[in-house]
């Protein structure tokens, strides 16, 4: 029914759009890092919690599932990065951790820490989070220090024994800080975050004041966001790419992702949607002063440009995590994917997704029927 070949294509895309989801929710975290800027007085910043603390599950559980759904799909590139790059990866898990443990317990009778104390871990999940998953997805391009040895899996390295892959250095995933261009997109998401959390606290807060200084933040964070995007997207066109050949022979092509993006049209048309709608949600919102509903079509926008950036990564014969230190153990979708039997399966598990993405709506939707406001903290009994 379906080949090999189109199943691993399929699961590349369903995890694309799982990160791109995960970069669209992180509009939590972007909230979050604006509580301090933003709240001016102790209303104003249970405004700014009590809104982001009715999604934050969301983001958690996406980032939750686009770990399993990577585990599953392509376990190579989980033991390899999951398994090397863990301090990038064990620092953005901690932070959000905090962000679980201040919503739990900011409010909680003899906080002994202040309710401030806790804040404050929001606002460094609110940098941390958006900043390391930037950093750690633009090594989709830049690539990562590690080596491959399937080998080692049958004991033919005894020193090395049963691992497949290794670190080549003791940084384990920090090493991914020493490229400026880690960096760029690292900042650009996080600045892209915080645009979102403003468009949503303006959807999701009825309170005109606050609006307005909410839009003047969008301004503020606009600025950078285009400036760091626009920087990686010319980087990405420019820079040479990991090629793999259909014997799995992997080769540094100059332009590759530009020639990606030219050579698959809909992949384009995607990404170029995508940066369309994340504009149009900013510019009318901040045009239109009456104009709340800026979140959507942003929100839209950005996993649409997540899933063209990430498809440009992984299809047309791309090596997805390219490997800086031995390009012949770079991954790519046939050498790093699961079984075709496992992969058909969890094909057939996936087709349940529409409907959880309609509970999903719909829980959303009714969660949000009402929005917040000023006279709400008041009466709410259950607020953070």
């Amino acid at each position: 029914m379906f080949t090999y070949e189109f199943l691993q294509h399929y699961w590349c895309f369903l995890v694309c759009l799982l990160a791109g989801l995960l970069v669209f929710l992180m509009f939590v975290q972007g909230a979050n890092s604006l509580i301090f800027r933003l709240g001016r007085t102790e209303e104003e910043r249970q405004l700014v919690i009590n809104s982001t603390g009715r999604k934050w599950e969301y983001t958690f559980t996406t980032l939750v599932t686009f770990g399993g759904a990577f585990f599953a799909s392509f376990p190579l590139f989980y033991s390899t990065s999951f398994g090397g790059a863990y301090w990038v990866w064990m620092l953005i898990l901690a932070s959000f951790v905090l962000q679980a443990v201040a919503y739990e317990y900011q409010g909680k009778p003899g906080n002994t820490l202040g309710r401030d104390t806790y804040r404050w871990f929001l606002v460094v999940n609110g940098f941390v989070g958006p900043f390391l998953v930037g950093a750690a997805v633009a090594t989709f391009y830049t690539g990562a220090a590690f080596f491959v040895e399937k080998a080692n899996i049958a004991g033919i390295d005894v020193a090395a024994g049963p691992v497949i892959s290794r670190w080549a250095n003791n940084w384990h995933g920090l090493d991914a800080l020493f490229n400026p261009w880690n960096w760029v997109l690292g900042f650009a998401v996080f600045f892209l975050a915080r645009v979102l959390g403003s468009l949503y606290l303006i959807n999701n807060i009825a309170d005109n004041l606050f609006r307005q200084r909410l839009r003047r933040q969008i301004i503020t964070d606009c600025v950078p966001f285009l400036i760091f995007f626009v920087a990686f997207v010319v980087f990405l066109m420019l820079t040479t790419g990991y090629a793999v050949d259909e014997a799995g022979v992997v080769s540094l092509v100059q332009y590759k992702y530009f020639f990606n993006l030219i050579e698959q049209p809909a992949v384009c048309a995607v990404f170029l949607v995508g940066v369309v709608l994340v504009l149009f949600g900013i510019g009318k919102t901040l045009i239109s002063k009456t104009y709340t509903r800026g979140i959507w079509p942003a929100g839209i926008g950005t996993v649409l440009t997540v899933v063209g950036l990430l498809l440009l990564a992984a299809w047309n014969g791309t090596a997805y995590y390219p490997s800086s230190v031995d390009p012949q153990s770079s991954l790519t979708l046939q050498n790093s994917c699961s079984s075709e039997f496992t992969l058909r399966t969890m094909a057939w598990v996936s087709l349940i997704i529409p409907f959880v993405l309609a509970y999903i709506f719909f829980a959303w939707r009714a969660i949000d029927k009402k929005k917040i406001t000023r006279e709400e903290l008041q009466e709410d009994d259950h607020k953070y």
